[in-house]
């Protein structure tokens, strides 16, 4: 039976403007969270939104790099975790020493590091991307010798795309290098006439088959420029809900199976209260730290 979260909903609603708190959550996050969000979106998209509005104080329904990504843009405010615990797997599969080892050993290459990683490992490289830009800032880089991380997949997809000579860290996200051409074809077989989205994150065997490579803002804008109805969502299965409820016209499937973040799911409607009452848990970013991640972060904006 689902549980009815209504009271607590009021609860939320009551406390974030006693408080004056904004919330915003990643479209992964759990369908009552991101009822009681005042912003849902993609990571770098929330942090650029918190910066630009008014309020001091921001509760971010995600995982911790994404908190880190807000207060390095918006140093000023008081930026809260609802669970100190909500981590992401990929990552913690690289740190700043392994950058820093690296670029002894490639000297003359310009290193990319995808915003899913920590403050620190964006503290040590050239640029950041996103999911949906990283061809293209790859592609602006004066260099031919690129060095992309953490994320094989999303970097074996640029790299197939681009003619330089990109070498790759060997990290993944769990969540999609779990989804495979048998469920994609499994998604195909029982729902013939839906156009597969797949997340960039995913193996590049099931990218290529694909009807479109897209990162979850990207989604969005393909389903409400598409004429078709049905659609098979190969991403964390809370996109389906956001999705859904956006287009409440139109049909959204898993694909092949439900594929689950744990860190992102990790997060409950009674901890975003107990963040809000008590204000807790406060993300901080060493400022030299903050200073040298923000310039990767505004070179990625130049491009």
């Amino acid at each position: 039976m689902k549980k009815d979260y209504k009271e607590l909903k009021e609860k939320i609603e009551q406390l974030k403007k006693e408080k004056d708190i904004l919330i915003i959550a990643h479209n992964y996050q759990r369908p009552e969270i991101q009822d009681v969000a005042d912003f849902l979106g993609d990571s770098l998209e929330l942090a650029k939104k918190a910066a630009n509005l008014e309020k001091e104080k921001v509760l971010f329904c995600g995982v911790t790099f994404m908190g880190e990504s807000t207060k390095i843009v918006a140093p000023e405010k008081t930026v809260l975790l609802p669970n100190k615990n909500a981590g992401c797997a990929m990552a913690d599969m690289i740190t700043a020493e392994d950058v820093r080892r690296l670029r002894e050993e490639y000297p003359d290459y310009t290193f990319v590091a995808y915003v899913n990683t920590s403050a620190e490992v964006k503290a040590e490289v050239d640029v950041c991307c996103t999911s949906a830009n990283a061809l293209k800032i790859v592609e602006n880089i004066d260099n031919d010798k690129i060095y992309f991380l953490p994320d094989k997949n999303l970097g074996e997809w640029v790299k197939r795309e681009s003619k330089k000579d990109i070498k790759l860290w060997p990290g993944f996200c769990y969540v999609h290098n779990r989804i495979t051409i048998n469920d994609l074809s499994e998604g195909k077989k029982l729902h013939p006439d839906a156009l597969a989205m797949v997340h960039p994150e995913s193996p590049i065997d099931v990218l290529q088959k694909a009807d479109a490579v897209l990162s979850t803002g990207q989604m969005i804008k393909f389903v409400n420029d598409s004429k078709k109805e049905e659609f098979l969502v190969g991403t964390e299965a809370g996109m389906i809900y956001r999705l859904s409820t956006i287009f409440p016209d139109k049909k959204f499937y898993e694909m092949g199976r439900e594929f689950v973040c744990k860190g992102m799911k990790r997060i409950t409607l009674e901890d975003v209260y107990n963040a809000l009452l008590n204000e807790q848990y406060e993300i901080t970013v060493d400022k030299d730290v903050r200073t040298r991640a923000k310039k990767a972060l505004d070179r990625m904006l130049e491009f």
